[in-house]
Protein backbone atom coordinates (compact mmCIF):
# COMPACT_ATOMS: atom_id res chain seq x y z
CA UNK A 1 0.00 0.00 0.00
CA UNK A 2 2.75 2.47 1.00
CA UNK A 3 6.37 2.33 -0.17
CA UNK A 4 9.36 4.57 0.44
CA UNK A 5 12.20 3.70 -1.92
CA UNK A 6 15.76 4.93 -1.21
CA UNK A 7 14.58 8.25 0.24
CA UNK A 8 16.98 11.03 1.22
CA UNK A 9 15.41 14.09 2.87
CA UNK A 10 16.26 16.99 5.15
CA UNK A 11 15.92 20.68 5.86
CA UNK A 12 18.02 23.04 3.78
CA UNK A 13 21.61 21.86 3.85
CA UNK A 14 20.97 19.46 6.75
CA UNK A 15 20.29 15.91 5.58
CA UNK A 16 18.16 13.87 8.01
CA UNK A 17 17.19 10.72 6.08
CA UNK A 18 19.72 8.54 4.30
CA UNK A 19 18.58 5.90 1.79
CA UNK A 20 15.40 5.00 3.71
CA UNK A 21 13.28 2.19 2.26
CA UNK A 22 10.18 0.97 4.13
CA UNK A 23 6.80 -0.47 3.21
CA UNK A 24 3.40 -0.81 4.85
CA UNK A 25 0.98 -3.42 3.53
CA UNK A 26 -2.80 -3.09 3.53
CA UNK A 27 -4.34 -3.49 7.02
CA UNK A 28 -0.89 -3.70 8.61
CA UNK A 29 0.14 -1.88 11.81
CA UNK A 30 3.74 -0.69 11.41
CA UNK A 31 5.71 1.55 13.79
CA UNK A 32 8.86 3.62 13.50
CA UNK A 33 10.93 3.80 16.66
CA UNK A 34 14.16 5.60 17.42
CA UNK A 35 15.74 8.30 19.54
CA UNK A 36 14.93 12.00 19.20
CA UNK A 37 16.39 13.30 15.96
CA UNK A 38 16.52 9.87 14.32
CA UNK A 39 14.29 11.07 11.44
CA UNK A 40 10.93 9.57 12.36
CA UNK A 41 8.86 12.75 11.96
CA UNK A 42 10.79 13.62 8.79
CA UNK A 43 9.50 10.37 7.27
CA UNK A 44 5.94 11.34 8.21
CA UNK A 45 6.29 14.82 6.72
CA UNK A 46 7.72 13.32 3.54
CA UNK A 47 4.76 10.95 3.18
CA UNK A 48 2.35 13.87 3.64
CA UNK A 49 4.25 15.93 1.02
CA UNK A 50 5.03 18.58 3.64
CA UNK A 51 8.68 17.90 2.83
CA UNK A 52 10.09 16.99 -0.57
CA UNK A 53 12.75 14.25 -0.66
CA UNK A 54 16.01 15.14 -2.36
CA UNK A 55 16.25 11.58 -3.67
CA UNK A 56 14.04 8.51 -3.92
CA UNK A 57 10.35 7.87 -4.45
CA UNK A 58 7.27 7.56 -2.20
CA UNK A 59 4.28 5.57 -3.45
CA UNK A 60 0.77 5.11 -2.07
CA UNK A 61 -1.07 2.47 -4.06
CA UNK A 62 -0.59 3.69 -7.65
CA UNK A 63 0.12 7.33 -6.80
CA UNK A 64 3.61 8.79 -6.39
CA UNK A 65 3.22 10.97 -3.30
CA UNK A 66 6.40 13.00 -3.71
CA UNK A 67 4.80 14.45 -6.87
CA UNK A 68 1.51 15.32 -5.15
CA UNK A 69 0.64 18.68 -3.53
CA UNK A 70 0.09 18.47 0.27
CA UNK A 71 -3.57 19.50 0.04
CA UNK A 72 -4.31 16.46 -2.15
CA UNK A 73 -2.97 13.89 0.30
CA UNK A 74 -6.26 13.64 2.20
CA UNK A 75 -8.14 13.09 -1.09
CA UNK A 76 -6.14 9.89 -1.51
CA UNK A 77 -7.37 8.55 1.83
CA UNK A 78 -4.35 9.36 4.00
CA UNK A 79 -5.02 10.92 7.43
CA UNK A 80 -2.09 12.46 9.32
CA UNK A 81 -2.52 12.87 13.08
CA UNK A 82 0.36 15.28 13.73
CA UNK A 83 2.64 15.66 16.71
CA UNK A 84 1.20 18.25 19.09
CA UNK A 85 -2.44 17.61 17.96
CA UNK A 86 -2.77 20.95 16.07
CA UNK A 87 -6.48 21.39 16.67
CA UNK A 88 -8.42 24.57 15.96
CA UNK A 89 -8.66 25.80 19.59
CA UNK A 90 -11.43 28.36 19.08
CA UNK A 91 -13.70 25.91 17.26
CA UNK A 92 -15.89 23.35 19.00
CA UNK A 93 -15.03 19.67 19.14
CA UNK A 94 -17.72 18.93 16.57
CA UNK A 95 -16.43 21.64 14.24
CA UNK A 96 -12.92 20.22 14.52
CA UNK A 97 -14.24 16.78 13.65
CA UNK A 98 -16.13 18.11 10.65
CA UNK A 99 -12.91 19.67 9.35
CA UNK A 100 -11.61 16.13 8.94
CA UNK A 101 -14.34 15.28 6.45
CA UNK A 102 -13.85 18.06 3.88
CA UNK A 103 -12.91 15.82 0.90
CA UNK A 104 -16.03 15.00 -1.15
CA UNK A 105 -15.92 11.25 -0.52
CA UNK A 106 -15.76 11.79 3.25
CA UNK A 107 -18.29 14.62 3.30
CA UNK A 108 -20.89 12.37 1.65
CA UNK A 109 -20.80 10.11 4.73
CA UNK A 110 -20.14 12.78 7.36
CA UNK A 111 -23.07 12.12 9.69
CA UNK A 112 -22.66 8.35 9.57
CA UNK A 113 -18.92 8.65 10.26
CA UNK A 114 -19.50 11.16 13.05
CA UNK A 115 -21.77 8.70 14.85
CA UNK A 116 -19.15 5.94 14.52
CA UNK A 117 -16.40 8.24 15.80
CA UNK A 118 -18.45 9.39 18.80
CA UNK A 119 -19.13 5.76 19.68
CA UNK A 120 -15.38 5.15 19.69
CA UNK A 121 -14.79 8.31 21.74
CA UNK A 122 -17.76 8.74 24.12
CA UNK A 123 -15.90 11.49 25.99
CA UNK A 124 -15.94 13.58 22.81
CA UNK A 125 -19.70 13.12 22.54
CA UNK A 126 -19.98 14.72 25.99
CA UNK A 127 -17.63 17.54 24.92
CA UNK A 128 -18.85 18.04 21.34
CA UNK A 129 -20.06 21.62 21.95
CA UNK A 130 -16.98 22.59 23.97
CA UNK A 131 -14.13 24.66 22.51
CA UNK A 132 -11.27 22.35 21.59
CA UNK A 133 -8.73 24.61 23.26
CA UNK A 134 -10.36 24.02 26.65
CA UNK A 135 -10.01 20.21 26.53
CA UNK A 136 -7.46 18.33 28.60
CA UNK A 137 -4.34 17.00 26.88
CA UNK A 138 -5.75 13.50 26.59
CA UNK A 139 -9.07 14.77 25.25
CA UNK A 140 -7.27 16.92 22.69
CA UNK A 141 -5.34 13.85 21.50
CA UNK A 142 -8.60 11.92 21.20
CA UNK A 143 -10.07 14.80 19.19
CA UNK A 144 -7.07 14.85 16.85
CA UNK A 145 -7.38 11.09 16.26
CA UNK A 146 -11.14 11.35 15.77
CA UNK A 147 -10.68 14.19 13.27
CA UNK A 148 -8.39 11.92 11.25
CA UNK A 149 -10.99 9.14 11.33
CA UNK A 150 -13.61 11.51 9.89
CA UNK A 151 -11.73 11.18 6.60
CA UNK A 152 -12.64 7.45 6.51
CA UNK A 153 -8.96 6.85 5.78
CA UNK A 154 -7.26 3.94 4.10
CA UNK A 155 -4.04 4.83 5.94
CA UNK A 156 -3.54 6.71 9.22
CA UNK A 157 -0.23 8.29 10.16
CA UNK A 158 0.24 8.81 13.91
CA UNK A 159 3.12 11.05 15.01
CA UNK A 160 3.87 10.62 18.75
CA UNK A 161 0.26 10.12 19.94
CA UNK A 162 1.32 9.58 23.57
CA UNK A 163 3.53 12.70 23.77
CA UNK A 164 2.97 14.60 27.01
CA UNK A 165 0.33 12.23 28.35
CA UNK A 166 0.24 10.43 31.68
CA UNK A 167 0.87 6.66 31.72
CA UNK A 168 -2.85 6.03 32.24
CA UNK A 169 -3.87 8.20 29.28
CA UNK A 170 -1.09 6.66 27.18
CA UNK A 171 -2.63 3.23 27.80
CA UNK A 172 -6.03 4.57 26.71
CA UNK A 173 -4.64 6.12 23.51
CA UNK A 174 -2.84 2.87 22.64
CA UNK A 175 -6.06 0.92 23.25
CA UNK A 176 -7.91 3.24 20.86
CA UNK A 177 -5.20 2.99 18.19
CA UNK A 178 -5.33 -0.78 18.40
CA UNK A 179 -9.14 -0.73 18.11
CA UNK A 180 -8.89 1.50 15.01
CA UNK A 181 -6.52 -1.02 13.46
CA UNK A 182 -8.94 -3.85 14.29
CA UNK A 183 -11.61 -1.88 12.41
CA UNK A 184 -9.52 -2.41 9.26
CA UNK A 185 -7.53 0.83 9.06
CA UNK A 186 -3.87 0.54 8.01
CA UNK A 187 -1.56 2.32 10.47
CA UNK A 188 1.95 3.76 10.39
CA UNK A 189 2.92 5.20 13.76
CA UNK A 190 5.91 7.08 15.16
CA UNK A 191 6.30 6.58 18.89
CA UNK A 192 8.98 6.88 21.57
CA UNK A 193 7.14 4.56 23.95
CA UNK A 194 9.02 1.61 22.50
CA UNK A 195 8.00 -1.24 24.79
CA UNK A 196 4.25 -0.70 24.59
CA UNK A 197 4.36 0.06 20.87
CA UNK A 198 6.32 -3.05 19.89
CA UNK A 199 3.92 -5.14 21.95
CA UNK A 200 0.89 -4.16 19.82
CA UNK A 201 2.23 -3.65 16.28
CA UNK A 202 2.71 -6.13 13.43
CA UNK A 203 6.13 -4.89 12.31
CA UNK A 204 8.58 -2.17 13.23
CA UNK A 205 11.53 -0.27 11.82
CA UNK A 206 14.24 1.04 14.12
CA UNK A 207 15.86 4.29 12.95
CA UNK A 208 19.29 5.45 13.99
CA UNK A 209 20.80 8.68 12.66
CA UNK A 210 18.41 8.82 9.72
CA UNK A 211 18.99 5.25 8.56
CA UNK A 212 17.06 2.00 9.00
CA UNK A 213 19.00 0.12 11.64
CA UNK A 214 16.70 -2.87 12.25
CA UNK A 215 13.43 -4.25 10.90
CA UNK A 216 11.26 -7.07 12.19
CA UNK A 217 8.06 -8.18 13.83
CA UNK A 218 7.17 -6.23 16.96
CA UNK A 219 7.41 -9.12 19.40
CA UNK A 220 10.75 -10.22 17.90
CA UNK A 221 12.28 -6.77 18.29
CA UNK A 222 11.12 -6.70 21.92
CA UNK A 223 13.49 -9.63 22.50
CA UNK A 224 16.34 -8.16 20.43
CA UNK A 225 19.38 -7.44 22.62
CA UNK A 226 20.32 -4.26 20.72
CA UNK A 227 16.79 -2.87 21.10
CA UNK A 228 16.73 -3.80 24.80
CA UNK A 229 19.99 -1.98 25.46
CA UNK A 230 19.26 1.08 23.31
CA UNK A 231 15.60 1.71 24.14
CA UNK A 232 14.42 -0.42 27.06
CA UNK A 233 17.31 0.14 29.48
CA UNK A 234 17.89 -3.59 29.83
Amino acid sequence: MLRLEHVDAGYGDVQVLWDVSIHVDKQEFVVLVGANGAGKSTIMKSISSLLQPSRGEIWFEETRLDKVAPYRISDLGIAHVPEGRQLFPEMTVRENLEMGSLPAAAKAHRQETLEWVLELFPRLRERRKQMAGTLSGGEQQMCAIARGLMLRPKLMLFDEPSLGLSPLLTQEIFRLVRKIHQEGVTILMVEQNVKQTLAICDRAYVLENGKIFLEGKGHELLENEEVKQAFLGI
